[in-house]
């Protein structure tokens, strides 16, 4: 079995597959599907809202949605797990609420966008899950992975954009933004970790990931990003 890192699609008869190099020119749908990646306090917001400004000058239709949530549902899940006061919440059960606000999210918002050829930028997509309830959470990265991509059919990003910024300093970003919830309320051990996932998930997937320093001024940063998304595009 191919490790879940590498993102290589499968002869599994539950999961329609998808090509490894999803920007090639076997495209199912008309539109762009780029997911962003990080830890806490990497700028993803700053520079997903940057971009969709970009984009929307330059003619595209864009939508922008997150995760989890995204859908009604998907709020819904989103306040559960994230939220403080809702009980303890296990790795495993973790997990399947994280792949069920995606199953939603993607059947019912990310693939109806692609068909209608527009570019979804997303606030995290399945990397998050490999991360924070796979390597964070220490469950098995490869059925964690699985889960997500039964849930949504396979569907994976064309193009993912991992905003690199070193720890200390993502997780000075992140307090300075007020209180905190329960992924980014997590011990230094646990962001440790789901920093050196999101490096090996770039490592292992070169065709898809645009690794960019999220350290550099929002503008610098933002050049390097547009870059990225628009030869994704094209």
């Amino acid at each position: 079995m191919t490790h879940a890192l590498s993102y290589t699609p499968e002869a599994d008869p539950g999961v329609r597959t998808l090509p490894a190099d999803a920007s090639s020119a076997a495209r199912p749908y008309p539109g762009t599907f780029i997911a962003f990646e990080g830890g806490d306090g990497s700028g993803k917001t700053t520079q997903i809202k940057l971009l969709a400004d970009a984009l929307t000058e330059r003619g595209y239709s864009v939508l922008v949605t997150r995760e989890p949530g995204g859908t009604d549902i998907g709020e819904k899940l989103r306040a559960l797990v994230l939220e403080h006061g809702n009980g303890e919440i296990d790795p495993h059960t973790e997990a399947l609420i994280f792949a069920a606000s995606r199953a939603a999210h993607a059947h019912q918002k990310i693939r109806p966008a692609l068909e209608a050829g527009q570019v979804v930028l997303c606030d995290r997509y399945i990397d998050s899950s490999a991360a924070y309830q796979g390597a964070g959470r220490g469950l098995d990265i490869d059925t964690v992975v699985n889960l997500s991509r039964w849930a949504t059919s396979n569907l994976l990003p064309d193009t993912t954009i991992l905003l690199d910024v070193p720890l200390a300093e993502g997780r000075s970003r992140a307090g300075a933004r007020g209180a905190a919830d329960r992924m980014e309320s997590a011990d230094d051990t646990f962001h440790r970790t789901l920093h050196t996932t999101f490096q090996q998930l770039a490592d292992a997937n070169p065709e898809r990931y645009a690794r960019i320093d999220g350290a550099r001024p929002i503008e610098d940063v933002h050049k390097d990003v547009l870059a990225a998304a628009l030869g994704s595009i094209a």
